[in-house]
């Protein structure tokens, strides 16, 4: 009788193990697409990221940014007011489930703030980006002239 109940509990131990295994795991698997760092005149102090993330997992949120080219690193939207436009601070950009988040010129980007010094053209830039399920990452834009748009980053 007590060999009948191991056996019966090791079949069960593997059942689960086994479904545990092809049970699907719900995170975001978040990659770049692409992106760029605009480079700008010598001696401008900030200078602003764009990229676009495509997400084929769970919806997630990029809830902040660190670089080592910069002191600091902020998600910014713009906003019309009256017929101007202004830059403010999110905390957070939602990536939608198997969809995509774009930060471009003229709309939603990273800022980056204080920069240790000036960004040319043709050089790399690491970001690292932090989203709100704990996963984190690492990407490398180029620094490229001109990305669009109309505004400015002083």
């Amino acid at each position: 009788m007590e060999c009948m109940t191991l056996k019966l509990l090791f079949k069960q131990l593997l059942l689960t193990c086994l479904f545990l295994l092809v049970l699907p795991v719900a995170q975001a698997e978040i990659l770049l697409n692409s992106g760029m760092v605009r480079a700008l005149p010598e001696g401008v102090p900030n200078t602003a990221a764009y990229l676009t993330l495509r997400n084929t997992g769970v919806a997630a949120a990029l809830t902040g940014v660190n670089t080592d080219v910069a002191r600091e690193a902020q998600l910014h939207t713009l906003i019309e007011k009256q017929g101007m436009m202004s830059m403010r601070q999110v905390k957070a950009f939602s990536l939608p489930a198997n969809g995509t988040l774009e930060l471009t010129p003229g709309g939603d980007h990273i800022m980056l703030l204080g920069l240790k010094q000036t960004l040319h053209p043709g050089q790399q830039v690491t970001l690292t980006l932090h989203f709100d399920n704990g996963q984190s990452l690492l990407v490398t834009l180029p620094v490229q002239k001109s990305a669009g748009g109309h505004h400015h980053h002083h």
